[in-house]
């Protein structure tokens, strides 16, 4: 009698919980020692989430930014559900789904369901702004938009709360897409935009913005949006400006299921796990990503990026692989690579490992990286064979 393969149930398929499973389909596992592997999302396709900007202009296509999860494992032996996580019981090892009452068993578990925007903070929020987190989010924005461009009105008035990276590259891409039609405008309660950004970047953002007429309300506060207004309050004061989209890019909160774990967590709900990404006290559950509060082996805070999520998957994949073949596990070390934002048509910024570019070039080096980072060697090739491609067929139609 042969013992059943390891079951291993990796939940969410953003860039912790995708690329721990395709990592994990490429390790050298002996016949006898080969899992199953399911990954589960209630989404049907992957999100390259930094490149998600690209639909709101549509200088980018959905298939080459959101492929489908199918596509992408066609070539693996890698299971997919696509369904909602209802509760994780811990003690049998069973996940149970919210789409037809199904169970996953589980030997080793991967939580990597990423974040989600919160919107019950601030009066009307919920029902009339967008987060912009995933493609239905830029299809909603995107959908507004040509409602917005098609109407008689004069100037289209857009409201963008968060100075992070997220309000600041939509508002650039917003920006060069209305041209003189647009009024957009940042609000943020800090004193300046990016205050995590490199300095060089974080200049670069606000000659971008600046050059694109995009206003900066800094140290202030949403205490409501309605259909055509948003309030903001600055030093006690408070001013109801009209307004015809409001985006909400601030704060990140875990999903509901993960918070009802009986986990250590952090005060903004982030799971505790040792370097080793397992989850304190659980080591047969590996956490990654926006669910995670990390410290590295050199004490370093693990940032809630994607960048650090793509670094995570290969040592999670190694760990869960090492936990069930007997050999040690490693402990994360982040490398910081650098920063990139995309400031607008054709124009972007980096910095980092000793270079610093902004502008056209630093754009082909931002696709470029990204390009290298999407999930499959297929589907690279798909996407920058259009990317040559596309500039001809643009000059024959």
């Amino acid at each position: 009698m042969t013992d059943k393969p390891a079951r291993i149930v990796i939940l969410g398929g953003g860039f912790g919980g995708l690329y721990t499973a395709l990592n994990l389909s490429r390790l050298p596992w002996t016949p006898a020692e080969k899992p199953e592997i399911t990954l589960v999302d209630r989404n049907d396709r992957f999100v390259f989430a930094p490149l998600l900007y690209e639909l709101v202009t549509d200088e980018l296509q959905t298939w080459e930014i959101a492929p489908p999860f199918v596509e992408l494992l066609a070539n693996t032996e890698i299971q997919f559900r696509q369904a909602s996580v209802k509760s994780i019981d811990l003690d049998s090892h069973q996940v149970h789904l919210d789409d037809d009452g199904d169970s996953l068993p589980y030997d080793r578990l991967v939580l990597a369901m990423g974040g989600e925007t919160p919107l019950n903070g601030t009066p009307g929020v919920a029902e009339r702004a967008i987060p912009f987190r995933t493609v239905a989010d830029a299809y909603r924005v995107r959908e507004r938009l040509r409602q917005l461009e098609s109407s008689d009105a004069d100037k289209i008035r857009v409201a963008i709360v968060g100075g992070g990276y997220s309000g600041v590259e939509i508002a650039c891409k917003l920006a060069d897409r209305l041209g003189n039609r647009g009024r957009i405008r940042i609000v943020d309660r800090n004193d300046t935009i990016l205050r995590n950004s490199p300095e060089f970047n974080r200049n670069a953002a606000k000659r971008a913005l600046s050059d694109r007429g995009v206003w900066l309300d800094l140290e202030t506060d949403v205490t409501q949006v309605t259909a055509e207004t948003i309030s903001l309050k600055y030093r006690e004061q408070i001013d109801e400006i009209p307004v015809d989209l409001v985006l909400w890019t601030v704060g990140t909160t875990v999903a509901p299921v993960v918070r009802s774990l009986p986990f250590d967590r952090n005060d903004r709900g982030q799971i505790l796990t040792n370097a080793k990404l397992q989850v304190i006290d659980r080591p047969h559950i590996f956490a990654v990503g926006d669910v995670a509060a990390t410290y590295d082996i050199n004490g370093q805070r693990v940032p809630t990026t994607a960048q650090a999520a793509f670094q995570q998957a290969d040592y999670a994949a190694w760990n869960v692989w090492g936990s069930l073949t007997h050999r040690p596990l490693l402990p994360f070390r982040y490398q910081n690579l650098g920063e990139m934002m995309t400031l607008g048509l054709d124009n972007a910024t980096l910095s980092g490992l000793g270079l610093s570019l902004d502008g056209p070039l630093a754009h082909i080096a931002r696709r470029l990286a990204y390009l290298y980072r999407l999930p499959t060697p297929e589907h690279q090739l798909k996407v920058g064979l259009n990317w040559i491609v596309e500039p001809f067929r643009a000059l024959v139609s």
